[in-house]
């Protein structure tokens, strides 16, 4: 394997080139923006980003965010998140927000989250894939003519259904009124939803305010020795449920009609052993 060694001066070039990136994402239109139009560039969309800024999530309304939505986060027109408008001079007021699609050709209206199984998205109920779905706001099937729009029977995380999901477009206010985390100012494209690491995990795996929320002291308590040792089905049905017929394996079971002896029990055990066929002697 050939070995690259860069010079501090390539190494720079490097991270500039990354944070490049992250600023513009794919508004160069694949051309490297000169040194005075990325200066303008950044002079015109930072105040954008830092007060305009609009946090994308995916979850039942008044729930959980199940997904935060970040650059790469791909839509149901399989373009990224960052290939959509994220940017505006001024926050629209009519609600949902649209974020369309800025690809060419791409008939995408609005971004929109479906849930994934792995890298794939999940199937529709007529058994195709969201792939095989038409982009815009229909989503009608292209391979059956029975389905009338994308419905998958997935069933989230959360325990709710996919169907109950919505990509959730809201403002830095709009966020904090519902006491959810809205990170740092940043000026870097299309963030969406992301506020630190933890927001790149489903969202009943986060343990912080975006997700299911951290558990409570009760359950961490090292005071409750006990709270981790309680019986499966003790737990799920009650104290009767562990002590069921299956479980009469205890001293009582021993001394019961199975357990007789004497000399029943004991020409009844020389029956059970005696071979077929076979009749006893007469003496």
């Amino acid at each position: 394997m050939e070995r690259i060694c860069l010079g501090k001066t390539a190494s720079k070039a490097v991270d500039d080139y990354l944070e490049y990136r992250r600023i513009v994402g794919e508004d160069d239109g694949g051309r490297l923006f000169s040194s005075e139009e990325y200066e303008e560039y950044k002079r015109t969309v930072f105040p954008q980003r830092l007060h305009n800024r609009l946090y994308v999530s995916f979850g039942v309304p008044g729930g959980i965010d199940c997904k935060l939505i970040g650059p790469e986060t791909p839509c149901f027109c399989t373009h990224r998140y960052k290939q959509h408008q994220t940017d505006f001079e001024e926050v629209p007021l009519e609600r949902p927000i649209a974020l369309p699609c800025r690809v060419q050709g791409c008939r995408c209206l609005a971004f929109q989250y479906v849930h994934r199984n792995g890298t794939q998205p999940v199937r529709c109920r007529c058994k195709h894939s969201a792939y095989d779905h038409s982009e815009t706001t229909e989503h009608l099937c292209g391979k059956c003519s029975s389905c009338t729009g994308f419905r998958s029977p997935y069933s989230c995380g959360c325990g709710q259904p996919s169907s109950a999901h919505q990509t959730l477009v809201e403002t830095k206010a709009e966020r904090e009124a519902q006491g959810r985390p809205v990170g740092r100012d940043v000026p870097y494209a299309a963030m969406g939803g992301l506020t630190g690491f933890s927001s790149l995990a489903d969202g009943y795996l986060r343990l912080d305010d975006s997700g299911a929320g951290v558990p409570s002291l009760s359950v961490l308590s090292s005071q409750q020795p006990g709270a981790f040792q309680e019986h499966v089905f003790e737990k799920a049905l009650g104290p009767a449920a562990a002590s069921g017929p299956a479980a009469a394996s205890g001293p009582a079971a021993a001394s019961g009609p199975a357990a007789a002896s004497g000399p029943a029990a004991a020409s009844g055990s020389a029956a059970a052993s005696r071979p077929t066929g076979q009749n006893p002697t007469k003496l």
